[in-house]
């Protein structure tokens, strides 16, 4: 497997765009992705655990029933949430989608993220169509721009991998960056693979995945409304189709969770008002149940996480966000250590505190990537989770998110 440029036009036979059409008052901001395979294409997607549903996903969740679709579209700026038109809007926009691209409008995926509550007016989806399919090319870089909300940086990726001796490709792009919890789908994350899967399988494969990468994840305690991670499988690499399990499928499940923690990575990293991506690595538990209830529950620790952004190496945090992680687990036998660029410290043994230089845990503690590192010392199952610090920053943000 190797890393590869072209995000979600690393695959053959996908193109894609991003445009500004006028739903984001800021027009230096594209507000429009499109991204289209050259075939109808193998489909799957996860969605939001949340009971509250942007009305794209309800539309998504029909059109690819049939396991099939040719098309992804999503605005940013409006999440189509909470409207008693969301629904019809969600399809006018399959609608125009496939009127420009000329195909099905049920092979069309379709999201929308940003403020919930706000009608969504169609207008400048319908105007803009035309340039954005015209505009159709090797442009992940630009989709990836026109789904960011609050997100500061471009979120995209690609790996080759062989299949049975064929090269396949696969990428991704993403959005996400606050409002965002595991136990969920994800925030928006768009895959394209030019491998031939059959589309029980690539559902098979992405409802697992996400159990130890997107769900993983937590910025800011919030699961969202319009969550979804959705992937098309085109299959013009030529390999034989995955059909079943075996060596083949083991190959393309193992691309995609490099493309799908890599992109983890990125949105933990770039949560809102971060300045550090925190990457919580639990070993030695009874279960993989305890080492990932124990790996989420430090990550979603408010406290843990401001002392995180303080540089502070306070430990105690860690073991009390295990202790009510709701799992079993002896906490007399966790040991702790922080770890960076700058080194690692031993901070706990045994679930007590064991002398450590203050001064070399600050040190640790200010570079931008922490990896706090939990042994359990009862097993040998193992996970990781990713999350950020908690900064004035945030708060920030979205005190005035609305307005």
């Amino acid at each position: 497997m190797k890393k590869i440029d072209g995000g979600v036009c690393a695959a053959q036979g996908f193109t894609a765009n991003g445009i500004h059409c006028g739903i984001r008052k800021n027009r230096a901001k594209r507000d429009l992705a499109l991204i289209r395979s050259e075939v109808r294409a193998s489909a799957a997607a996860v969605y939001t655990t949340n009971l509250v549903k942007g009305a794209p996903i309800g539309v998504t969740r029909a059109n690819i029933a049939d396991g099939y679709a040719q098309a992804i579209l999503c605005n940013s700026g409006n999440a189509n949430t909470c409207n008693a038109d969301g629904p019809s809007v969600a399809a006018e926009m399959c609608g125009l989608a496939a009127d420009a691209l000329q195909i099905d409008a049920a092979d069309v995926v379709v999201a929308s993220t940003g403020v919930i509550g706000q009608p969504l007016d169609v207008t400048p989806i319908a105007d803009g169509m035309a340039a954005l399919a015209a505009g159709l090319g090797p442009y992940s870089a630009y989709a990836a721009e026109a789904i960011m909300t609050t997100d500061t940086k471009v979120k995209e990726i690609a790996f080759s991998f062989s299949v049975d001796g064929t090269e396949c490709r696969i990428g991704g792009i993403a959005k996400g960056s606050g409002m965002i919890h595991p136990n969920m789908a994800t925030m928006l994350v768009f895959l394209t693979t030019d491998a031939a899967i059959s589309p029980e399988l690539l559902q098979a494969a992405l409802s697992e995945d996400v159990k130890t990468s997107f769900n993983m994840v937590s910025i800011d305690g919030d699961t969202s409304t319009n969550d979804m991670v959705a992937i098309l499988a085109n299959g013009m690499a030529g390999n034989a189709p995955i059909t079943a399990p075996g060596p083949a499928f083991d190959a393309f499940k193992a691309a995609l969770n490099a493309c799908t923690v890599y992109l983890c990575r990125m949105i933990a990293g770039d949560g809102e008002g971060a300045t550090k991506l925190l990457e919580c690595i639990v070993t030695g538990g009874a279960t993989y149940a305890a080492a990932a209830g124990a790996a989420k529950s430090v990550i979603c620790s408010s406290l843990l996480k401001a002392a995180m952004f303080g540089a502070d190496a306070n430990w105690g945090r860690v073991l009390c966000a295990i202790g009510y992680a709701g799992q079993n687990i002896d906490v007399t036998k966790i040991d702790v250590s922080f770890r960076s660029a700058k080194g690692t410290i031993t901070v706990c043994r045994g679930g007590s505190g064991v002398p450590f230089s203050e001064e070399t845990a600050k040190e640790i503690l200010l570079e931008p990537e922490i990896q706090i590192l939990v042994e359990l010392n009862a097993g040998t199952a193992s996970a990781t989770a990713w999350g950020c610090d908690l900064t004035y920053d945030y708060v920030k943000i979205n005190g005035d998110y609305r307005t």
